[in-house]
């Protein structure tokens, strides 16, 4: 999440909340549980979900160069209990160049 820069004027942030408790669950809710089922090969529902995307993100310091842009999300759900985040990169994966930022230790996803 870290390192967008958007002072260019160039991508924008935007999110989606889902409240699906006792409510009919839209494609994309459906879609995530899916994932969350498959991946983890356990029974899951959703009752809130929330859809952050990135889109056409510079990296940091855009002020030197907003030409290599990136789109991302990160899905975070819930089912009261248990608690998931989905990492989803643009096909191709994250295309920063990463020798450009200001610290090369970098680090796609979470710990």
């Amino acid at each position: 999440w870290d390192n967008a820069d958007f002072s260019r004027g160039v991508g924008t942030t935007f999110y989606q909340e889902f409240s699906t408790l006792n409510t009919p669950k839209p494609p994309f809710v459906l879609d995530v549980e899916a994932k969350v089922r498959r991946y983890l090969r356990s029974s899951y529902s959703a009752v809130w979900t929330l859809k952050i995307t990135w889109e056409k993100a510079p990296a940091y310091a855009a002020r030197t160069d907003t030409r290599k842009t990136v789109t991302y999300q990160a899905v975070l759900t819930t089912d009261g209990f248990r608690s998931y985040i989905l990492m989803l990169y643009q096909d191709g994966g994250m295309q920063w160049d990463y020798s450009r930022l200001p610290s090369t230790n970098v680090l796609i996803g979470y710990t």
